[in-house]
C-alpha cells in the first residue's frame, strides 16, 4: 500500500505517470514473517518454520531462495539506523546458514520505549539535531518526532559490525539520510 500511495503521490506532484516518472521498486524483503525452510540440523537438511521477528533474510550467493538478479552476489540485506544515522545495504554470507538460519538483525533496534522518548524529548531539541547535521524532517506530529528520536536506537554502525565480523552478512554500502517524512 505504501509503495501504490507514493506512485500516486509522485504522479499527482509531477503530472506524469509513475512509469514516465522512471518509479520502480528495486528490492523487497519481510522483516516480520514466518517461513517454511530448509536448513542443517545436526548435519542433515531439515524442513523447519524460521520465524523472524525484527529480523531479515541474509542468504548467501547461489541460493534458490535469493531473487535471481541477486543470486550470483547474496541476498541484499537493509539495515536502518535511526532518522538521524546512517542505514547499511549489506549481502547474505555463507556463515549466516551455519549460526543464524540465514538471517540477521534488520534495524539497528530500540534502546529506548517510545513512551521514554516522550517524556525525555523535546521536538524543537530533535529537530534543531537534525537540522543541525542537513537532515531535513517532515512529520505530522509531535510524537512522531520524539519517539524516534536517534538517541532511542543502538549504533548501527555496531550492530553492522557484529554481522560483518561473523560472516554472515558484509557490507556494501552506508547510506546518510538528507530527509526524513514521519506520520
Amino acid at each position: 500500500m505504501i509503495t501504490h500511495w507514493t506512485r500516486k503521490s509522485f504522479e499527482r506532484v509531477f503530472k506524469q505517470s509513475e512509469s514516465d516518472l522512471g518509479m520502480q521498486l528495486v528490492y523487497d524483503v519481510a522483516h516480520n514473517i514466518a517461513k517454511i525452510e530448509e536448513h542443517k540440523i545436526d548435519g542433515r537438511l531439515k524442513p523447519v518454520v524460521v520465524h523472524r521477528k525484527g529480523a531479515t533474510r541474509a542468504f548467501p550467493a547461489n541460493r534458490d531462495e535469493v531473487p535471481a538478479k541477486y543470486r550470483d552476489l547474496g541476498q541484499p540485506v537493509l539495515v536502518p539506523g535511526s532518522m538521524g544515522t546512517g542505514s547499511w545495504i549489506l549481502l547474505g554470507k555463507e556463515n549466516s546458514m551455519n549460526i543464524t538460519f540465514g538471517s540477521t538483525a534488520h534495524g539497528a533496534g530500540r534502546m529506548m520505549s517510545r513512551t521514554k522518548a516522550r517524556r525525555n524529548f523535546k521536538e524543537h531539541e530533535v529537530k534543531k539535531s537534525l537540522s543541525d547535521k542537513g537532515i531535513f524532517l517532515k512529520s505530522l506530529t509531535r510524537d512522531g518526532v520524539v519517539e524516534e528520536t536517534p538517541q532511542a536506537y543502538k549504533d548501527v554502525d555496531a550492530v553492522v559490525n557484529v554481522s560483518h565480523e561473523l560472516g554472515i552478512a558484509t557490507k556494501v554500502a552506508k547510506l546518510v539520510p538528507i530527509g526524513v517524512i514521519k506520520g
